[in-house]
């Protein structure tokens, strides 16, 4: 099992980092924007185990101020299904179940899970083709806001759950996208008491059952535990580098770590803080608690530092060029504009020696008599 998601790492103030531009960062002020400016940078990793928060990151690149988020997600998935033997399951968060992300992993050998947003609005599958005219792509409206138009669902389950209480699940078959008429989808709505709608959205295969497809989408948020432990315990975007390739080179010992924490989770030995509880399955930030331990155990292929001296400093009077700033990129929605091309037909209320004086025109009138 996959999941995706993107992350920023800000840097408002770095005026010579290249290719920066808006990204999203929640903001503790209320009423403002939440953006940033910085970079941003997808990941996907792969959800080992069926409870806990382990999510190895397989993909951590950034994305480029010319693409958006969910080309550099299809890319990434598109890499990863190339060295897999089994077709597996990718989860996404809302921001990826679109049509534009239906379209880049249409030839993608996986199976999505997507979470849509609630103020969607899907198509059914069109009636059959009476004969005359152009077939139609689309059927019916099904919008995710107005129960009225989603009519009876194909199938409905409901279960008690530990956690969450009274669990009411449907699913509507065969919809699709405006824009993604080719590929068809089933769409599962989950309800309990303390959530007024939950959507997601099955594209592939074999589908799992009603009462596994719901659990499966909530394994995504481990991927949303790794970003917060890159941030806060790895120091990930600790370090205010100079340029976007120094940056990438900092990200790409992110999964480095965390595989080597994920692979000596057996070795090492729980030791909690005072405050702390035991635990058996150890999470993230409890291996890197006690990975230090079985450092001393292990010790360190390195080399001890050898002393270099001082160094000599900056050569006196050699100028000190300032670097180059760079603009702030800012992606917007392109509007087409109107044509400025001059018609080819002359218009009679408008004569070329309108804009002539008196002088140019009796100049002309007696030199040129057969103009007039």
């Amino acid at each position: 099992m996959l999941a995706g998601d993107h992350t920023g790492w800000g840097r408002p103030h770095a005026k010579t980092l290249k290719d920066r531009s808006f990204v999203h960062q929640p903001n503790l002020v209320e009423g403002n924007k939440p953006i940033v400016l910085g970079h941003d940078y997808s990941t996907l990793g792969w959800v080992p185990e069926m409870s806990g928060s382990w999510a190895i990151p397989l993909c951590h690149e950034r994305i480029s101020s010319f693409e958006t988020a969910a080309q550099r997600a299809a890319f990434q998935l598109r890499q990863v299904c190339r060295d897999l033997s089994v077709r597996p399951i990718a989860t996404y968060d809302s921001e990826y179940g679109s049509a534009a992300f239906m379209n880049l992993t249409e030839d993608i050998p996986a199976d999505l899970l997507l979470r849509l947003r609630p103020n969607r609005c899907l198509y059914k599958a069109p009636e059959p083709y009476s004969g005359s005219g152009r077939p139609r792509k689309h059927g019916d409206k099904f919008q995710l806001a107005n129960a009225d138009s989603w009519g009876d669902s194909s199938a409905t389950f409901s279960l008690e759950d530990e956690t969450v209480g009274q669990v009411q699940i449907q699913q509507w078959s065969d919809l699709h996208f405006k824009k993604a008429s080719q590929r068809h989808f089933q769409v599962i709505r989950v309800t309990h008491p303390h959530c007024s709608g939950l959507w997601l959205a099955w594209v592939g295969e074999q589908m799992p059952t009603l009462e596994q497809i719901w659990r499966l989408y909530l394994r995504r948020f481990a991927i949303d535990h790794w970003n917060r432990f890159a941030k806060q315990r790895l120091h990930w975007t600790l370090p205010q580098l100079l340029t976007p390739q120094q940056a990438l080179r900092w990200s790409d010992l992110m999964p480095l770590l965390s595989w080597q924490l994920w692979l000596a989770r057996q070795l090492v030995i729980d030791t909690p803080l005072p405050w702390q509880k035991p635990q058996t399955n150890l999470t993230f930030g409890r291996v890197a608690q006690g990975f230090a331990a079985l450092l001393v155990r292990i010790g360190s292929p390195a080399c001890s530092p050898k002393p270099r001296g001082k160094s000599l400093g900056w050569k006196s009077g050699r100028k000190r060029d300032p670097y180059p700033r760079f603009p702030i990129i800012k992606n917007a929605l392109l509007v087409p504009k109107r044509s400025t091309k001059t018609s080819l037909i002359p218009n009679p209320k408008y004569s070329p020696f309108h804009s002539l004086g008196f002088a140019q025109f009796s100049i002309l009138w007696v030199t040129f008599p057969a103009l007039f």
